[in-house]
């Protein structure tokens, strides 16, 4: 059953939308194509009669490895549709060959974990300049650059392996479930930080240690505590939802409770929350498949705004709904407010920035996860392998 086909039966509205968002990820990657990598985003300008435009702007390797793996789970002349002719081993082709001059962790993940899916004869330079960098790291740790590395290894593992690999997966393992410890949620960062703001962590924080850990239960043969931790990490966002499907954005990482929700982003409920719960759900945890059709619909309708957020003519969605405080007042004063007192509000502030603006660019990793969450159907195989792997062992 595909992931589209279990969407169906909870929620066919839901299900209608994400077909045709399909459609207008494919329409909408090649704008933002140039020179064998993406752009950083298309900007929105409205000319004096009203109409918008989308300008690109800037280069990302990081946004160009995302849409690698999203495209990959197209047939081959889609692919060539959605990249002006190259393929998703192309694209991951002209990453690798950026790597010598590429010292990040995430972004350098991310190309390793497109290497792995897209089986690119150079899988193990890219490995290895893992492997450096990783070795070379002091200090703190982003915590979505730890669940990117975890899940590129995960990745390497399903797709056959490598010399080295088991010791490499169960440290990368083992410093990301080190980095929840007895916290309901994720942090920002593994390690130190601002105490105004370390108990905090984004929606970002949460999926993707949530999808890496389900992956890594796939992958190594099962882990039951990884599998926990994921476990966790998506009772807790389920639970935090907002009425209308809102994936809230801050959350305290001792309590799971929302410090500011806004912005929320369409990539979010169109995307990275469906992908990671979609995922889980494969590796045997449990399934929410109400709780991914109910962030689906805040596309369509929300209380924020009553702009569209899908644009049919220029092949994209406007990336946030967000409050109307461009020097991120309530986001600095919820933080510092829950870090002295648990639970505290600052109610006052929704008054005074109200979420009614909109964020009007799109990233091209919004229409690559897109992809990659609703056409991705590798995890069962992936499970399948690793748990006769493991009996095997």
């Amino acid at each position: 059953m595909t992931r589209l086909t279990r969407l169906r039966s909870v929620g066919p509205d839901a299900a209608d939308l994400v077909d045709r968002m399909v459609d207008l990820s494919v329409r909408g990657l090649p704008p933002g194509y140039a020179d064998g990598e993406f752009v950083f985003t298309r900007r929105g300008h409205r000319g004096p009669d009203g109409r918008w435009t989308a300008v690109p702007e800037g280069r990302s390797v990081r946004y160009s490895a995302i849409v690698a793996l999203g495209v990959a789970t197209l047939p081959e002349k889609t692919q060539r549709a959605a990249l002006a002719g190259d393929t998703a081993l192309d694209l991951t082709g002209n990453m690798i060959k950026r790597l010598p001059d590429i010292t990040g962790l995430g972004d350098t993940a991310l190309i390793c974990w497109a290497a792995a899916e897209t089986g690119h004869s150079d899988l193990g330079a890219a490995l290895a300049r893992l492997a450096e960098i990783e070795d070379a790291a002091t200090g703190p740790v982003y915590t979505v650059e730890a669940a990117w590395a975890l899940a590129a290894l995960a990745a390497v593992r399903t797709a056959g392996g490598a010399p080295g690999l088991d010791g490499r997966l169960e440290r990368s393992r083992d410093r990301l479930l080190a980095g929840l410890g007895d916290d309901r949620l994720y942090r920002h960062v593994i390690g130190s930080a601002p105490w105004y703001r370390a108990h905090v962590g984004c929606f970002a924080d949460q999926v993707y240690p949530m999808q890496s850990l389900a992956r890594l239960h796939a992958a190594a043969g099962g882990d039951s505590e990884a599998l926990a931790a994921a476990e966790r990490i998506a009772e807790g966002i389920c639970a935090a939802q907002g009425s209308e499907g809102q994936w809230w954005w801050h959350y305290d990482a001792r309590t799971g409770g929302v410090v500011e929700g806004y912005p929320v982003y369409s990539v979010h409920q169109l995307s990275m929350a469906p992908m990671a719960l979609l995922d889980l759900a494969d590796a045997g945890g449990t399934p929410y498949m109400d709780a991914i059709a109910l962030g689906l619909r805040w596309m369509t309708s929300r209380p924020e705004t009553d702009e569209e957020l899908i644009v049919e003519e220029l092949d994209l969605t406007w990336r946030k709904a967000a409050r109307d405080d461009p020097k991120k007042v309530v986001r600095g004063v919820r933080a510092m407010s829950t870090a002295i007192n648990r639970g505290a509000r600052v109610a006052v502030l929704d008054r005074m920035y109200p979420p009614v603006a909109v964020d009007h660019e799109c990233r091209p990793y919004e229409l690559g996860w897109l992809l990659y969450a609703w056409l991705f159907e590798g995890l069962s195989q992936g499970l399948s392998q690793g748990l006769s792997e493991g009996l095997a062992g």
